[in-house]
């Protein structure tokens, strides 16, 4: 038995970008969910409203892909969730950071219907 660790190689994988109004979230998973790394743009230097531009959501996505360099990944499908400011920089930026994108899809929850308005008052 050897005590180093096999290396692993994922081809294909999925990049979610979760884009709010306070931050950007990158998570790269391989085909079956399993997190390879994740990024952000707290993780990246930045904080307080300047998570939430596109410089620090661009400084995420080349984090993310730096850190899965070592897993030979070439190819993602790209799942982009939420309404923030960084949505389009990051899949520019996971782009020109070497990735090639094989689909781009939104996945952002839209209520079909919503809540239950409230009872009318009783005057």
């Amino acid at each position: 038995m050897s005590d180093k660790k096999a290396k692993r190689t994922v081809r294909k994988g999925r990049a979610y970008v979760k884009s709010t109004y306070n931050n950007t979230i990158i998570t790269i998973t391989d085909p079956n969910g399993n997190v390879l790394a994740s990024s952000s743009g707290g993780i990246a230097g930045f904080k307080g409203t300047r998570k939430a531009t596109p410089y620090a959501a661009s400084r995420a996505a080349e984090n993310v892909v730096s850190k899965v360099q070592k897993y030979d990944l070439s190819e993602v499908d790209v799942l982009i969730s939420g309404f923030g400011l960084g949505r389009q920089m990051a899949v520019k930026s996971l782009k020109s950071a070497g990735l090639k994108i094989l689909s781009l899809s939104d996945v952002t929850p839209i209520p079909h219907n919503g809540c239950r308005p409230k009872k009318q008052p009783r005057n």
